[in-house]
């Protein structure tokens, strides 16, 4: 494994009318491009996502319109609807307890975004943007936090990339029992872990296309979510390993830069990218890496750059 630098942005985009969100629209625009799925390249399944939009998140309709018109795409609607993309996996980790959610976000350095997003689509929002507008990790001024993890099991069907439906919970809901009953009536397309906390809850749910929604044990998770585990599996994710012992931590950041839960495998697309700390009843988040931090509010966001070093253990 050798060292590698990642610059990471902080952007302010407003409800994506002024023209700042729009200065994303030509890298989103090639990203169609490669995440649209095949069927939803053909006039009926851009439709059928188009529908299925409408159908399970109508609050964010004007949102969508509002940055589809930006993009000069023809597949540009489409992409922004996560409801047909190619499936993608990745590794992760997280634990969560009332008011504090601490994840980390592992995956190939250059195929993460980096991208610290304050918005205000339908409330305010922060989080760490993948495609536009959906949503690896993030917390409302509700005091809501959410994050996901892959659930490990590889199947697909019909629904929306958990990207999108994680930005849905925070522009539509104020606590983890709202969220919750959203949940129950979103489909998502591949098996993923959600945690969610507020300042007197958390919790972690399974979803995925062939599963009802499943509150966990606990509000920790890593890459599965029932037992057993294939030997294949744990082999080349530990998920086992990390989740016991992000189990023993709890949303702990120093355990976090470290192994088990630190992980180094990023030519597997495995290393861990960034560290996650949100705290949202304090509107806050931190981003670590082994040495340094930056922290963002809801109170103080202030817009720049970041280049930090991957790979060193702290």
């Amino acid at each position: 494994m050798i060292r590698q630098q990642k610059t990471f942005r902080a952007i302010e985009v407003g409800d994506g009318g002024d023209g700042r969100w729009a200065a994303q629209a030509p890298a989103l625009a090639q990203a169609a491009e490669g995440w649209v799925s095949k069927e939803g390249r053909t006039p009926e399944g851009a439709a059928g996502a188009r529908e299925l939009f409408e159908r399970h998140m109508p609050e964010l309709v004007p949102v969508l319109d509002r940055l589809a018109g930006q993009l000069d795409s023809p597949r540009g609607e489409t992409l922004l609807t996560f409801a047909a993309l190619r499936p993608f996996f990745s590794s992760c980790t997280q634990a969560g307890a009332a008011g504090v959610l601490v994840r980390n976000y592992d995956f190939r350095p250059d195929g993460c975004e980096g991208t610290l997003v304050s918005s205000c689509f339908l409330r305010p929002v922060i989080g760490m943007q993948e495609l536009g507008w959906g949503l690896l990790d993030g917390m409302n001024d509700a005091g809501l936090a959410v994050s996901l993890t892959f659930g490990g099991r590889f199947v697909h069907g019909p629904g929306f990339s958990v990207l999108l439906v994680l930005r849905y919970l925070l522009e539509t809901c104020t606590t983890v029992d709202e969220a919750l009953g959203r949940l129950r009536s979103v489909p998502v397309a591949i098996p993923q872990n959600v945690t969610l906390v507020d300042p007197g809850r958390a919790v972690t749910v399974f979803v995925g296309p062939d599963i009802p929604p499943t509150v966990a044990p606990d509000a920790c998770a890593a890459n599965h979510q029932h037992l057993p585990v294939a030997e294949g599996h744990e082999r080349a994710t530990r998920t086992q390993e990390r989740l016991a012992a992000v189990r023993t931590a709890g949303p702990d950041v120093a355990a976090m830069l470290r192994p088990p839960l630190y992980q180094l495998a990023y030519d597997e697309g495995l290393g861990t990218v960034y560290t996650a700390d949100y705290r949202p009843a304090e509107g806050r988040v931190t981003c670590h890496w082994p040495g340094e931090s930056w922290t963002q509010s809801f109170a103080d966001f202030v817009p720049g750059t970041r280049t930090v070093t991957l790979g060193r253990v702290g």
